[in-house]
């Protein structure tokens, strides 16, 4: 997995292109709210840590599919598309298809490393920051596209929308989570909710079709490996044995 991620980043390095700032950027929290982010975060990285651990020993296989996904996710959210109106960028998240298929807490490494390695190597977030961008992108955006994938499941919606479902999730809460990391340490003298709403309200214009995007590249993919290796969603039991 590490070798995929570093492979990415030397090629996203060696392509020429405008500076534009992603995640929370590296000097915007303070530290005291630096270091709570952190202390919430790293829990389900190491949890996620360990369940990786104990899960490749169950199933070789599953070693080179988080290598897979998990490049799939840096990918992912090294796309930066501008947000005029917050003077930032948007981009996917990744992090719903990366739950369903390796599970929630797996998916939290995934953006650990992500994020680490874009902090590293392409000015992407910042190190002081990291706590506060897994929170939102590792943890709100993998459990948030983890459970809305369950919820279309219990309602038997077809694999396209569950997976519809989960991306969209996934996104939005992402940049809720960003919205809520940034209003609590900045609102200063102003109302929280106000400032809280007034940045997330900010990245709307783009991120509503860049979710719904996010929805259906996430649905496509699942229905993809449906059709042509159902025996990888059966052993990672997204799927039933009568469903394939």
């Amino acid at each position: 997995m590490i070798k995929a991620f570093f492979a990415l980043s030397a090629l996203l390095l060696a392509l020429p292109a405008r500076a534009l700032a992603m995640h929370i950027s590296e000097g915007i929290l303070p530290p005291g709210w630096a270091l709570l982010w952190f202390a919430l975060a790293l829990p389900f990285v190491a949890l996620g840590v360990r369940q990786i651990k104990v899960q490749k020993k169950v199933d070789p296989s599953y070693l080179p599919l988080l290598g897979v996904f998990g490049a799939a996710v840096f990918v992912f959210s090294c796309f930066p598309i501008p947000v005029p109106v917050a003077g930032s960028t948007a981009h996917p998240a990744g992090t719903g298809l990366s739950a369903i298929l390796l599970g929630p807490f797996a998916s939290c490494v995934i953006a650990f490393i992500s994020l680490l390695l874009q902090a590293l190597f392409l000015a992407h977030g910042g190190l002081t920051t990291l706590g506060g961008n897994t929170l939102s992108m590792g943890v709100l955006g993998s459990f948030g596209g983890f459970f809305a994938f369950y919820l279309g499941r219990s309602l038997r919606l077809s694999l396209f929308w569950c997976g519809f479902l989960a991306g969209v999730a996934a996104d939005l809460l992402t940049y809720f989570g960003t919205s809520l990391v940034m209003a609590l340490a900045l609102h200063g003298d102003q109302s929280m909710f106000s400032v809280l709403g007034q940045i997330f309200l900010a990245f709307m214009p783009t991120q509503i079709p860049l979710c719904l995007l996010e929805g259906a590249v996430t649905g496509g993919i699942l229905v993809y490996i449906r059709r042509v290796r159902p025996d990888i969603l059966r052993r990672l039991k997204v799927i039933r044995e009568v469903e394939a």
